[in-house]
C-alpha cells in the first residue's frame, strides 16, 4: 500500500466512524437503540475499489442510484458479502437488470414498475421492495402521491415474488425535514395496516438524518459524507 493509499483509507475510516458516531448520538437523543438503524453507504460514481475498501471497514449495506453502476459493481464484487440497495428512479425496461443485482429496491413508485420487477423473478427468489412516496407538490419527482401509497402497497402485496418492506422518501427542499418525515411516518403507519411487517422507513441523508431518526427512520442513505467527493466524471 502506498502512503497516499494509506492516507485515503484512513480518511475513509475516519469519515465512516464520524458518521456512525453522529447516528448513534441522534438515536440516543430520540430514545432509540442505534442497533435498530441501518446505515446504507451510497457509492454513486465511485469505483468498485472504494466499495471494497468500505467492506474492509465493516460496511455491508451499499446503495446505488443507477442500474448500470449497480450491475457493474455487484458483478465485480461478487466475492464480497454485501447487500445492494437500489435507491434511484427505475425504468420498467431496466427492472430485470435491477432485480438481478439488487437485494432491495427502495424506489417502487407505480404499479407498472412493481409488475416489471415481479415478472423478472427467477425461481422462488423474493425481492425486498419499498413504496417510494413523493413528499413534494412536484408531480415530476419520483414517488407515489401520499394518498396513493396504501393502494400501491396493496398492489405489491398481490405479487408473490415481492416482499413489501415499508416506505422511502426524500425530504423536500422547501420544508423543514422534521415536518416532512413526520408526514412520512404517518404514511408508513398506513402501509403497515396493509402489511404489519413492513416496518422499514428509508429516510434521511447527510443533512437531515437526525430528524429522520427522530421520526422513526430505520434506514439512512449516506453518500459523500462517508465516501468523500464524487469523482469527476470527465
Amino acid at each position: 500500500m502506498t502512503l497516499a493509499q494509506g492516507r485515503q483509507e484512513s480518511s475513509l475510516a475516519e469519515r465512516l466512524s464520524a458518521i456512525d458516531a453522529r447516528i448513534a448520538d441522534a438515536a440516543r437523543l430520540a430514545g432509540r437503540d442505534p442497533a435498530g438503524i441501518t446505515r446504507i453507504v451510497v457509492t454513486k460514481f465511485h469505483p468498485a475499489s472504494l466499495v471494497r475498501d468500505l467492506h474492509a471497514l465493516g460496511v455491508r449495506e451499499v446503495g446505488e442510484n443507477r442500474q448500470q453502476e449497480l450491475t457493474a459493481k455487484a458483478g465485480e464484487l461478487e466475492d464480497l458479502e454485501l447487500r445492494w440497495h437500489f435507491i434511484g428512479q427505475a425504468q420498467t425496461n431496466k427492472a430485470s437488470a435491477i432485480r438481478r443485482s439488487a437485494d432491495a429496491v427502495h424506489s417502487v413508485d407505480r404499479d407498472r414498475l412493481a409488475d416489471a420487477l415481479h415478472r423478472a423473478a427467477e425461481g422462488e427468489d423474493v425481492l425486498d421492495v419499498l413504496v417510494q412516496v413523493n413528499l413534494t407538490e412536484d408531480l415530476g419527482r419520483g414517488g407515489v402521491a401520499p394518498d396513493d401509497a396504501r393502494s400501491l402497497a396493496e398492489h405489491i402485496m398481490s405479487l408473490p415474488s415481492l416482499r413489501l418492506r415499508g416506505v422511502m422518501a426524500v425530504a423536500p427542499l422547501d420544508e423543514e425535514p422534521a415536518s416532512a418525515f413526520s408526514r412520512l411516518h404517518a404514511i408508513a403507519e398506513g402501509v403497515r395496516e396493509v402489511e404489519p411487517t413492513a416496518d422499514w422507513i428509508s429516510a434521511g441523508m447527510t443533512g437531515d438524518f437526525a430528524e429522520a431518526i427522530s421520526a422513526g427512520a430505520t434506514h439512512l442513505r449516506i453518500g459523500s459524507a462517508i465516501t468523500g467527493p464524487r469523482p469527476d466524471r470527465g
